[in-house]
C-alpha cells in the first residue's frame, strides 16, 4: 500500500487526492498541515505552482511514512491579451526524487468578484460574502459556483492531481 501525504487538512483537497490515488494504486491518503510559502491568495501562475510544489515537498517531509507528497494550490491569474481575472488550480506530486506538476481548469471570475480579489481579498471569503454562505471552499468551491454546478472543487482539483501523478504513474513517460 502506498501512503500519500497531502499538504493540507482541507477535506476537499484530501478527497480529490484520494479519488486519483485510489484509481492508480492501493492508497492510504492523509492530510498534513504545512505552509505553502506563498501568499494566502497566490497571484499568477508562478506563485500558484510554487505553492503547490512547496506543499508537496513539505507534506513528504512531514510524513516519514509517505511514498508521495501532494500539494494543491488555487490562485488567480491574468492571461496576456485576454480579458479578466481567472481562478487557476495547480497540483504537484513529489516522491523525493521527482517533482511533477499538473493544472486544473481556469475559470474567469465575474468582474465584481475579480475587482475585490485584485484589491487584496481572498477569493473564498469574497464568494462567501457575495453568496451569503460560509465555507464554500470546503464544499463546491468557486468551481461549482462559476460553472453552475457542472463541476465542483473536488473534481476540478482531482484533474490537477491526476495531471501531476501522470508522469509518475503512466507507462507512457
Amino acid at each position: 500500500m502506498e501512503r500519500v501525504a497531502v499538504g493540507s487538512t482541507n477535506p476537499v483537497k484530501i478527497r480529490a487526492t484520494e479519488r486519483v490515488a485510489e484509481a492508480l494504486f492501493d492508497a492510504d491518503v492523509a492530510g498534513v498541515a504545512v505552509n505553502s510559502g506563498v501568499a494566502e491568495q497566490p497571484t499568477g501562475q508562478a506563485e500558484t505552482v510554487t505553492g503547490a510544489e512547496n506543499r508537496a515537498a513539505r507534506a513528504l517531509e512531514a510524513d516519514h511514512q509517505a511514498t508521495y507528497g501532494v500539494g494543491i494550490e488555487g490562485g488567480v491569474a491574468e492571461f496576456e491579451e485576454r480579458p479578466g481575472l481567472y481562478l487557476i488550480m495547480w497540483a504537484a506530486v513529489s516522491d523525493g526524487d521527482r517533482l511533477e506538476r499538473g493544472g486544473g481548469p481556469s475559470l474567469r471570475l465575474p468582474d465584481d468578484i475579480a475587482e475585490r480579489v485584485r484589491d487584496g481579498e481572498e477569493l473564498g471569503p469574497v464568494l462567501d460574502d457575495a453568496l451569503e454562505t460560509e465555507g464554500i471552499s470546503e464544499r463546491e468551491g468557486a468551481a461549482g459556483v462559476l460553472t453552475g454546478g457542472a463541476i465542483d472543487r473536488e473534481s476540478a482539483l482531482a484533474h490537477a492531481v491526476a495531471g501531476a501523478f501522470g508522469p509518475i504513474a503512466a507507462d507512457f513517460y
